[in-house]
Parts: C-alpha cells; sequence; structure tokens
C-alpha cells in the first residue's frame, strides 16, 4: 500500500477514534465556560438588548483555550505557539484576556495580516489584470504597512490616498488610482465608492454616478524614462471644452449636494473633504461595518460592501455607536479593534444556542469559519517547522521570495502558489470583499487528508517530531501535539481514546503520533475558527 495512503486511511482511523470521544459526555467541555454571557460594554448591551426583543438566548462565554486561539487567529492571522497559548491558560489574572488583546495590538504580525486584508481591497498585485508591476507592488505594500504599523488615522489613511498626485514608484499612495482595470473616471468613482462607502455605484443612478466620477475626471497620467514609472497628477485640460470628461457636467457629492470646486483646485481634494468629514453619513460607518465583519464573518450590513438602503443593519443602534467611537476616538482603528474584541460578543462560544437565522444575523455566538488559505498555510508551517515555495508569473524584475517568508506577509497578489490557489485566496482583480473565497470544497479536503504536499510536512517537518520525541511519557507528548495544533491540552476522553489506539498494536509508535497530527489537522477545530 502506498504511504501517503496508508497514513490517510489510519488517519480516518484516528479521527473516528477522537470523534467517538469528542461525543462521549465529560464533566468539563473544552469549548465554553459554564455560565451565560452578562454585558460588560456598551456593546453587549446593544446586542444582547436586541436578542431579547428577538427571543434569542446568547450562547455562554468561550473558555480560554478557544479565546486564545481565536484571537491569534483574528488578531494577527498566527496561531499561538505551545508556550504562548500554555502562558495565557496558566495566567489568573481576572484581566489577562484584555491584556493579551493590547500585546496581541502591538505585534508585528498584526501589521502584516492587516496589510494583508488591506492590500485585497486595493488590488495590490502585479499581474493582469491590475499590472502595477513589481517595484510599484512593493512600495505600495510597505506604505500600507507602515500605516497599519504606526495606527495612522483612518481619515489620514483615506485622504492620502485620495488626493496624493506624483511617481507610482515614489509616492506610492497614488498606486490606488493605478490599481483599476479602467482609468475611466466612471470606474474610478466606482472604486472609491465600493472601498470607502461600501456602495456598489455600478448600481446606481446615471446621474448619481456622473456626479461622482466628475471629481476624478482630471486625473492624468505620463510615463517616464525610468521602466513601468507612471506619474499620476492633476490635470485641468481634461476637462475643457469638448473633452470626454466635460461631458460628465459638473461635480455632485453622493448626497446630492452640489460641490463648489475653484478652478486652481483638484477636485479630488474637494471630494475628499467631504468623504472624511465625522457627519458623512458612509465614511465612518463603512469602516465600523468592515471591522466588524473581519472579527466576525459577517457585517452588521451584509454583505460588508453593499449597503444600500434596501439593505439595512441587524442592529442599527450597533452600527451608529461603533461610528461615534471612531469619531471621537478621531479615526483610531486600533481603539475600534479593542472595543469589538473586549466585549462579550465578540467572547461568546461558538457553539449555537439557536437554530434560528437570526441568531447569527445578530450575533448570539461566535459564527464559525474556515481559516484564510494564507492563515492556514502559515499555521501548517509553523506547526511543523517546514516552508512554502511560492513563485510569480512576472519575470521583469523577478520577484525573490526569501525562505520562510509568511504567506500572510506576501505583498503581491500575484505571487501564489497551488494551495494558495486552491483555498480560496482572492485574485485581488475588483477589491470585492466575496473574492476571497472561504468555503470548503472536495478538492481541499481530499489535499488536506491524501496529499504528498501535508504528509510530507508532517512526517519531515523538524519542530513536529521535535515535540513528539522530546523527553517525557507518551502522554506528554500527546499534550504537547495537542497544544501546537489545537492550543489545547486533550481532554481526559480524547488521551484514553489516543492511548488505546497506540496499544492497539495496528501501527508502530511513530507512525501513530504521524496519524495523531494527521486527525488533529484534519480536524474541524483545526480548519475553523471558533
Amino acid at each position: 500500500m502506498a504511504v501517503g495512503m496508508r497514513v490517510s486511511l489510519m488517519a480516518a482511523a484516528m479521527m473516528t477514534v477522537l470523534a467517538v470521544a469528542a461525543a462521549a459526555k465529560e464533566p468539563v467541555r473544552p469549548f465554553e465556560l459554564g455560565q451565560v454571557a452578562a454585558p460588560g460594554c456598551k456593546i453587549d448591551e446593544l446586542v444582547f438588548t436586541r436578542l431579547r426583543q428577538l427571543g434569542i438566548q446568547p450562547a455562554n462565554l468561550c473558555s480560554d483555550n478557544v479565546f486564545v486561539r481565536r484571537v491569534f487567529l483574528d488578531v494577527i492571522g498566527t496561531l499561538p505557539t505551545p508556550k504562548e497559548a500554555s502562558d495565557f491558560l496558566q495566567d489568573t489574572r481576572p484581566d489577562k484576556r484584555a491584556a493579551l488583546i493590547d500585546q496581541l495590538l502591538g505585534r508585528e504580525e498584526f501589521a502584516d495580516y492587516w496589510s494583508l486584508k488591506w492590500a485585497d481591497l486595493l488590488r495590490v498585485k502585479a499581474e493582469f489584470p491590475i499590472n502595477l508591476w513589481p517595484n510599484a507592488v512593493q512600495g505600495y505594500h510597505r506604505w500600507i504597512r507602515t500605516a497599519i504599523k504606526d495606527n495612522a488615522p483612518y481619515d489620514q489613511f483615506v485622504r492620502e490616498l485620495l488626493t496624493a498626485s506624483g511617481s507610482n514608484f515614489r509616492n506610492p499612495q497614488v498606486n490606488f488610482y493605478r490599481a483599476l482595470q479602467s482609468k475611466e473616471p466612471k470606474a474610478i468613482a466606482q472604486a472609491v465608492a465600493l472601498t470607502f462607502m461600501g456602495e456598489r455605484a455600478d448600481k446606481w443612478p446615471a446621474e448619481r454616478l456622473n456626479g461622482m466620477a466628475a471629481f476624478f475626471a482630471q486625473i492624468g497620467y505620463k510615463s517616464t524614462q525610468e521602466w513601468k514609472e507612471e506619474v499620476v497628477f492633476f490635470d485641468p485640460s481634461k476637462v475643457a471644452p469638448g473633452a470626454p470628461a466635460a461631458r460628465l457636467g459638473t461635480p455632485v457629492f453622493p448626497d446630492g449636494t452640489a460641490a463648489k470646486v475653484p478652478p486652481d483646485v483638484d477636485p479630488r481634494e474637494v471630494f475628499a473633504d467631504w468623504l472624511v468629514t465625522p457627519k458623512n453619513p458612509w465614511f465612518a460607518r463603512n469602516m465600523v461595518n468592515r471591522a466588524w465583519a473581519w472579527l466576525f464573518g459577517r457585517g452588521i450590513i451584509h454583505e460588508p460592501d453593499d449597503i444600500r438602503p434596501d439593505n439595512p443593519p441587524s442592529n442599527p443602534e450597533l452600527l451608529a455607536w461603533l461610528e461615534g467611537e471612531l469619531v471621537a476616538a478621531k479615526f483610531d482603528m486600533k481603539h475600534i479593534f479593542r472595543l469589538i474584541l473586549n466585549s462579550r460578543v465578540y467572547q461568546l462560544s461558538s457553539i449555537r444556542p439557536s437554530e434560528r437565522p437570526e441568531a447569527e444575523a445578530n450575533f448570539a455566538f461566535y459564527p464559525m469559519r474556515r481559516l484564510d488559505a494564507e492563515v492556514l498555510i502559515d499555521a501548517l508551517c509553523q506547526i511543523t517547522g517546514t516552508t512554502e515555495e511560492y513563485s510569480s508569473p512576472i519575470p521583469e524584475p523577478f520577484t525573490f521570495i526569501p525562505d520562510g517568508q509568511r504567506s500572510i506577509a506576501l505583498a503581491d497578489g500575484s505571487v501564489t502558489s497551488p494551495f494558495l490557489e486552491m483555498f480560496g485566496r482572492p485574485s485581488r482583480d475588483t477589491g470585492v470583499e466575496s473574492e476571497r473565497n472561504n468555503r470548503p470544497t472536495a478538492a481541499q479536503g481530499l489535499h488536506l487528508l491524501n496529499s504528498s504536499h501535508v504528509r510530507q510536512k508532517i512526517e519531515r517537518g523538524e519542530k513536529l517530531r521535535n515535540l513528539i520525541w522530546s523527553s517525557g511519557s507518551p502522554e506528554e507528548a500527546v499534550t504537547r501535539v495537542y497544544m501546537a495544533i489545537l492550543s489545547r491540552q486533550p481532554t481526559a476522553q480524547e488521551m484514553r481514546g489516543v492511548r488505546e489506539y497506540f496499544e492497539s498494536g495496528k501501527v508502530s509508535r511513530q507512525e501513530a503520533y504521524v496519524d495523531l497530527a494527521w486527525a488533529l489537522i484534519n480536524s474541524a477545530e483545526f480548519l475553523f475558527r471558533h
């Protein structure tokens, strides 16, 4: 029997053993605390009030081992190491969850992971159809990451993107206007509305779209003597009588107010002034709704980039309160993350208290969802101590990817791997959130269970081997494997099932450990945020 087939079959047997153990009744449940969540902040009050109105009981609070894994994955896109998980579980401070949140918000991986999210929205990609080219991609991604690392105010971040002029190599913000499949004013207006207002302007009436497009009708582009460099600039001649852009008419804000733009002023600056004002009905609302969706898998308005009058928020009071908090905090995004992460709502168990669809839409529990492609492959590499190889179809200039490069830190959407493509990494062609596809497929299941790619990581990974064969009893080795993969210790029933499998004589001790690791990696507990 082929080695891969043997491992997959025996791993399936081990998965059956663990499933039986998980189904057994135990006095301690590893996924939730035995207490009903009580409101601890304004977010909790608003969500729990809405749930009471619907007659839905919120889930219990999640356990510490669930929380430490969840918050690591959600905030920095990275699994906790066994030591990090163990240190948190042994910490007896009552405020240890808040302390961990503050620590994670300050880590380098926070900038990597949230740059990944923004790179998806801003279409940071060298290859067709975006065609930023590698030099511009690296500068653009570096600018995004620096802004996130420094916690630049969100209004400042957006204003710089909208009003930037200059070389796309030396002023990387101008790549916002180059990372589009069309440079026509209407296409630019649609991208701005989608990204910063959460609206799909292709559905707007023609006169409304034309009014907004007029703000971007005087953007000029010119090449230089440097290969692939392009300069973006304010070009008043674009709206001279008879010019195509002049047909758009005068600029009109999306709320229907006519704009007053002096002849010597770039209309983009006037639009940016209108957009980032605290009273704007779209700007702060869009951002807090996106932030909520990034942490919960769905927005208060869902989809998060489909805000329209006939798609109302599930909890209008919650959305309005968060919007006010962002404005009051001078657009400090970490403040919003901290508020959400410290809420009881975020820390609820993923065990559904009700099958009613309103329970999910109103956040009665933490919604399970599969790990992002980049997060999943980074987790597999972290557990096993292996690396991945990435490639780019753009040969000029060649994009060098060093060994050990983490997927969440990849700048270019054109640099990819078969694993990332199979597991739904977005193409970064449109900036729409739904480009990322985290729905499990049969091909993904077969790859995880029966591929040489995953098998070699498990069998040859030095870090996993060290966990298994370090000093101590077999039970201690099993515990180390559980902590590395699931960030928790095995339950008594699970340990009993593993011991019986090890002592069955069907496989060698080494094969048994491989089967255990493979079974845990293929479990929903590993593959999903929960």
